[in-house]
């Protein structure tokens, strides 16, 4: 089974005007448009096109033909609650400036916080509320254009060597210092890095006077004749110019800066702490709205529930190497929830469930065991899994997408 499935952009303030329209070969709408979900996410399912006499939508369909749309086996794996489910939502994110500061829960947290919330009655449409479901939320992004994002703490050490370089920025500038060399020295006489950041991390989210003139020394001093000299600092302008203020401007300086080039992706386990500052990509998660913010943003902000999912470990960048195979190539996190292929060329890829394919450039023809459509730039399609191998011809600079699960 192969249906064409579509949707509207969502108009978050920080998506681009035409990323998502010029990818994809549509009119844009002049607003902004952020994300285009390709799912069964009930927040915004894809729709069927054209309906069918039993749906409207992706979520419709597969609850009416749950054996097909997911597999005979679909209560093993593809359910919550006896209900059938899809378990990955596949999307397409233009940013024209930062999105939160965030992490994800893993799926122990997320059970027991889902557990913890309903227990206390908090209504699951609450702006309070940390668990909208009791999901984990990894998530992978392919990067379409260079793309600009932060994600997981770097060295201690790292950090020290740029806070030095700003005291010495300000100091020659007679700029005050002494607020951002109290983040310093806290930073440099915890006896290891993991302590040295979840007490940093929570100096800045604390709120409070100290942490607002870290902010606001970090700034000046950035934005100085001086500072603007170095490069390390553009985060800061970067962020201070979008959310003036705000404690994610200083905590920035904590994490990795990624420059992804087209055809590079970051994964973002449980735990990883991230945001994406600007570009065009492939995101591909685990269907779930569980996210703990932590600045860049007016939604809520628990910093005590943030504390506890964070991972503090440092790491080195999360980039996804692919496994290669002719003209497609395969980026498989450490999780079952799903997989994603990059398509450039005549390709074959067997199927471990349903599947989601997308087409970003000219057209190409899909063949399946007993269905074949021709798909071209801005269409997507759902497979059900009885299409059990792809088969792809890529007509001219074709380019797809296919998500599923791990397999």
């Amino acid at each position: 089974m192969f249906v064409r499935i579509d949707n509207v952009p969502r108009d978050y303030a920080w998506g681009s005007l035409h990323g998502i329209a010029d990818l994809l070969g549509r009119p844009a709408s002049g607003k902004p448009e952020a994300e285009l979900w390709l799912g069964a996410h009930p927040a915004s399912p894809s729709v069927l096109v054209p309906p069918t006499p039993e749906a409207t939508t992706l979520p419709e369909l597969i609850a009416a033909e749950p054996a097909q749309t997911l597999g005979p086996d679909w209560r093993a794996g593809e359910s919550y609650e006896g209900r059938p489910r899809l378990g990955y939502l596949l999307k397409v994110l233009s940013a024209a400036g930062p999105l939160s500061i965030q992490a994800h829960p893993s799926p122990e947290q997320a059970r027991e916080g889902f557990a913890r919330e309903n227990e206390l009655g908090v209504p699951i449409d609450s702006a309070e509320r940390n668990y909208k479901d009791p999901f984990h939320k990894p998530e992978l992004i392919f990067a379409l254009t260079p793309f600009d994002a932060l994600c997981g703490f770097r060295d201690v050490a790292v950090t020290l060597s740029v806070l030095d370089r700003m005291i010495a920025t300000g100091r020659a500038q007679n700029l005050p210092i002494d607020e951002v060399d109290v983040l310093r020295g806290m930073l440099a006489v915890a006896e290891d890095d993991e302590t040295a950041l979840r007490a940093a991390v929570g100096l800045l989210l604390g709120g409070g006077e100290a942490a607002e003139e870290i902010v606001a020394q970090a700034t000046a001093i950035a934005r100085s004749p001086r500072g603007t000299e170095a490069a390390e600092f553009d985060v800061v302008r970067v962020i201070a110019d979008a959310y003036p203020g705000d404690p994610g401007v200083v905590l920035a300086l904590l994490l990795h800066r990624v420059a992804l080039q087209p055809g590079e992706a970051l994964y973002l386990p449980a735990g990883n702490i991230h945001a994406y500052l600007n570009g065009t990509g492939i995101e591909l998660m685990a269907a779930s709205d569980n996210v703990l913010r932590g600045g860049l943003t007016p939604k809520h902000i628990d910093v005590p529930e943030l504390l506890r999912v964070l991972d503090f470990t440092p790491v080195p960048a999360p980039l996804l190497a692919p496994s290669r195979t002719g003209a497609l190539e395969l980026f498989q996190p450490d999780v079952p929830d799903f997989e994603l292929a990059h398509v450039r060329g005549d390709a074959s890829l067997e199927l471990t469930g349903p599947a989601i394919v997308l087409c970003t450039a000219g057209s190409a023809s899909v063949q399946g065991s007993s269905t074949a459509v021709t798909i071209q730039r801005g269409q997507a399609y759902f497979v059900s899994p009885d299409e059990a191998n792809l088969a792809f011809a890529l007509h001219g600079d074709a380019e797809l997408f296919v998500a599923q699960h791990n397999g």
